[in-house]
């Protein structure tokens, strides 16, 4: 008589028993790096229109600063091409990029070289990652090109 193995090797497995395997399937991880790439695809672009944003908004306070400088400029000098000293006809303004503070400058604020003693246009020259914005100018009537 042969002698059967005591051992199956292959047992099936009662219903309703399942055994539990810790970890992911290939297919759940791919699910997932899918579900991932799509919300990246979406917020990317999302945020560097926000950053595009923002560093113009800064550019729009540094020029309003700017020409607040040089209305305090008119009223203590009577006119905008005078220096602080009131002497030369050389008009300087505190600050020439923006964002005022930090290394990289995304606009150059400068004057336009029209500066007489009742008018001035400052402008706000994209650089960089920003060149392509559009250039942003504000005189001395208060009227904004760009904004």
């Amino acid at each position: 008589m042969l002698s059967s193995p005591s051992v199956h090797l292959h047992r099936p497995r009662p219903f309703g028993r399942v055994r539990f395997r810790p970890g992911f399937t290939l297919i759940e991880l791919m699910i997932v790096v899918g579900i991932v790439a799509i919300l990246a695809a979406i917020a990317y672009p999302s945020y560097q229109s926000q950053i595009r944003k923002t560093r113009r908004g800064d550019a729009q306070a540094v020029l309003m600063q700017a020409a607040q400088y040089m209305e305090r400029l008119y009223t203590e000098n009577g006119c905008y091409n005078k220096n602080p000293c009131g002497t030369g006809t050389a008009t300087v303004l505190p600050f020439t990029k923006s964002p005022i503070d930090g290394a990289e400058a995304y606009y150059v604020i400068a004057l336009k070289n029209d500066v007489t003693a009742d008018t001035f246009t400052i402008t706000a020259t994209p650089q960089g990652s920003e060149v392509g914005a559009g250039d942003l100018s504000i005189d001395n009537t208060g009227t904004r090109t760009g904004w």
